[in-house]
């Protein structure tokens, strides 16, 4: 993996299984690898780099389970960080403006449930888990 690049899953299944043998919170990813919205750490990482405040927790055989950060409240920053992003435009007013009128420091977090069943039931593969499974032809609603 590369620092700037980010880790993909087969990453994420070695660290939790080998490198840790068991769960672990990967912190602080790069600046540069994740989205507008993700709040500017006010330190750098020991490459100089500057860092976001997110986090994965990775589990054996799985990898990502959880994945979740800090939103950035302070306008200037998001400004900033939406205009290098390519989101300066009109049409995004509305997001500054969630912020120029009082937006609070929050967070937010997404997990995988099917993922989650799997790591407590020892399932090998998520796909064993999914409640309403689909493929193309096949769709129960």
């Amino acid at each position: 993996p590369n620092y700037s690049k980010g880790l993909q899953s087969e990453h994420e299944r070695w660290v939790a299984e080998h490198l840790i043998g068991g769960p672990v919170f990967i912190t602080d990813y790069p600046l540069s690898i994740k989205p507008f919205y993700m709040r500017l750490n006010n330190h750098s990482s020991s490459t100089g780099e500057e860092t976001v405040a997110c986090f994965d927790l990775l589990i054996p055989h799985l990898g990502e389970l959880v994945g979740g950060s800090v939103r950035e409240e302070r306008l200037d920053v998001l400004s900033a960080r939406m205009d290098q992003s390519g989101l300066g435009g009109p049409e995004y007013e509305w997001y500054r403006d969630l912020r120029r009128y009082g937006g609070a420091p929050h967070g937010g977090f997404g997990m995988g449930f099917e993922r989650l069943v799997a790591w407590v039931g020892g399932i090998e593969n998520v796909r064993e888990c999914v409640p309403m499974p689909r493929w193309p032809g096949r769709m129960l609603l």
